[in-house]
């Protein structure tokens, strides 16, 4: 049976998305955006994508970026882009948020269940109940195995949303399969990376293994560090840098507790001559440096339902092979050669993977050279700029509604 009120709103977007044009006369300048996100100083992935995404505008020509900070307001911020704060269970806040929004040509909103407050994330929706502006929502997971709250607050984002934004297509399959969205609303564009200005070639030689992040459970790099276990013949010629703090979230519940774990099996499988612990914070010019230095990126997951990791288009962009267990984003962007995927929780494929590219230096020339086209998609510029024009036609659509 169809649902009468889904197919009535499908049908009212529909007729507003055939008058979209980035040149309608209406336009004339490239808008203004208010980005919703975790910002610096916070430390996670979504904080970083939206200080890089701010950074790509202003490349572009988007002259007013606004930052509503997802934290408590009164925090020093020495980023001028920060102009107003939502922090969880305050409605005082979420209205002042939205009248600063409400100044901007179009919101972009940065989306994961965890960052907005109520069950599931569901402050989000009385937050855009004062939006009076176009709504393009960035969703940063999909879940695949929904909770009951996380399926109707996600259908509900598609619903007030006026477009979806999904970074890869099988995010935007898993979307159009699993909830009630139209496909017309849902635009893929992919997770932007940090490009070198110059690609190089790892040097032959030592093997020098590499991952960074936040550090928590999940991660598997305890898989790597049993793989170099099973490589007794390459000591001397293989050498895994780990990369990253723990988690701020996993500190306050569980310390250092992942870490220290790590640490122990090093020590006990006779492998502390072949790793090391990086626990320093860097800034991106210094990340950027590391990744250099590297030979490989390995990156262990071991969650199945990851549909976008920026780990892996920094890696990739930044022109290095990558090792990733096969989650959907890494088998979407290595089938063209650019690494290799293993099945997860596999010190052996791991193994097998290192110890290939140990003896046959052509196969990590092979997938540098895979890597360059995907670099120039992924460049943040470019990212910006498919944003902007999104923006753009919203910005034609309302001024030709109003």
């Amino acid at each position: 049976m169809i649902d009468q009120e889904l197919l009535l709103d499908d049908l009212n977007k529909s007729a507003r998305l055939l008058s979209f044009s980035p040149l309608h006369p209406a336009v004339g300048r490239l808008p203004s955006c208010a980005i919703v996100s975790t910002y610096p100083p916070t430390h996670c992935g979504l904080a970083t994508f939206a200080a890089a995404l701010a950074n790509g505008f202003t490349q572009v020509g988007v002259g007013d970026v606004g930052i509503i900070r997802i934290a408590e307001p009164g925090n020093t911020d020495e980023n001028s882009l920060v102009v107003g704060y939502l922090p969880p269970d305050n409605p005082r806040e979420r209205v002042n948020a939205a009248r600063v929004i409400n100044g901007y040509d179009f919101l972009l909103l940065q989306h994961e269940f965890g960052i907005f407050g109520g069950e599931d994330g569901i402050e989000v929706l009385d937050l855009l109940a004062d939006v009076h502006v176009p709504v393009v929502v960035t969703l940063h997971t999909v879940p695949l195995s929904p909770s009951i709250g996380q399926r109707r607050v996600l259908e509900a984002l598609a619903n007030r949303a006026d477009l979806l934004i999904t970074m890869t297509e099988v995010a935007r399959e898993r979307l159009l399969r699993l909830y009630r969205v139209h496909p017309d609303f849902v635009v893929t564009i992919p997770h932007g990376a940090t490009v070198p200005r110059a690609f190089s070639v790892p040097q032959q030689g030592v093997i020098n293994l590499l991952t960074w992040g936040l550090l928590g459970p999940g991660k598997g790099i305890e898989w790597v560090i049993e793989a170099l276990a099973l490589l007794p013949e390459l000591q001397g010629r293989v050498h895994y840098t780990i990369a990253g703090q723990t988690h701020p979230k996993v500190l306050q519940q569980f310390g250092e507790s992942y870490l220290n774990m790590l640490k122990e099996r090093v020590q006990v499988l006779g492998v502390e001559s072949m790793v090391t612990f990086d626990t320093q914070y860097r800034d991106l010019e210094s990340l950027l440096s590391v990744i250099e230095e590297s030979t490989c990126v390995v990156l262990p997951y071991d969650s199945p339902d990851q549909i976008t990791s920026g780990v892996l288009v920094d890696a990739v962009s930044a022109g290095r092979p990558v090792i990733a267990t096969e989650f959907p984003h890494a088998i979407e962007l290595l089938k063209t050669g650019a690494g290799v995927v293993v099945p997860h929780q596999c010190p052996e494929a791991i193994a097998a993977a290192v110890r290939n590219m140990a003896s046959n230096g052509n196969t990590v020339v092979k997938m540098c050279e895979a890597s360059r086209p995907l670099a120039h998609e992924h460049k943040w510029s470019v990212v910006a700029a498919r944003y902007a024009e999104l923006g753009a036609q919203l910005l034609a659509e309302s001024q030709l509604v109003f």
